[in-house]
């Protein structure tokens, strides 16, 4: 039998009810790991070491909470975000996009210092294991058209107007 590492043991997870459906949060001390739809197109399989728990997520959901009642436009949330490093550059910058504005993946491309890079702008968008806090649903596509979410398009629409709703 192998042991498990203390961060292992310590991975919490909740699931929570939002206006667009079951958000799964998990986390460990270190902060967030991942929030996903979990009624959306990719939900993510609960993990049999990781304990349920919505004492740890307490400031996320506040914080989700009156994102969505719309009295909060930035997020101030502890993250531990795991990919590569072109990935952390990515998702830094999708969290300097402005609540309810939209930027393309070839202007997130430049802000990282790949122009030519749009399309792994977009991989690494559609890896953001964070959706909502850090926000890839405000990345569209050059032609100004809703491209590519994870937890779906109508997902993506829906938090777009919430956020022109309230701009």
């Amino acid at each position: 039998m192998t042991q498990k590492s203390s961060k292992e043991l310590e991975v919490s997870y909740w699931i929570s009810p939002s206006p667009v459906g079951r958000l799964l949060l998990v986390g460990s001390p270190d902060g967030l790991h991942a929030l996903q739809f979990q009624d959306g197109a990719h939900p993510l399989d609960i993990q049999p070491a990781w304990t349920k728990s919505r004492e740890p997520f307490h400031a996320a959901l506040e914080q989700l909470k009156e994102y969505f009642d719309g009295s909060r436009t930035q997020f101030q949330i502890a993250l531990n975000l795991q990919g590569t490093c072109f990935q952390r550059h990515v998702w830094k910058a999708l969290q300097g996009i402005p609540y309810g504005r939209t930027v393309s993946y070839g202007e997130i491309a430049r802000q990282v210092g790949s122009p030519k890079a749009s399309r792994a702008v977009g991989a690494a968008n559609g890896q953001n294991p964070v959706s909502i806090i850090v926000p890839c649903h405000r990345v569209i596509g050059s032609s100004g058209k809703l491209v590519g979410y994870g937890g779906g398009l109508p997902i993506k629409t829906a938090l777009l107007a919430l956020e022109q709703l309230r701009h």
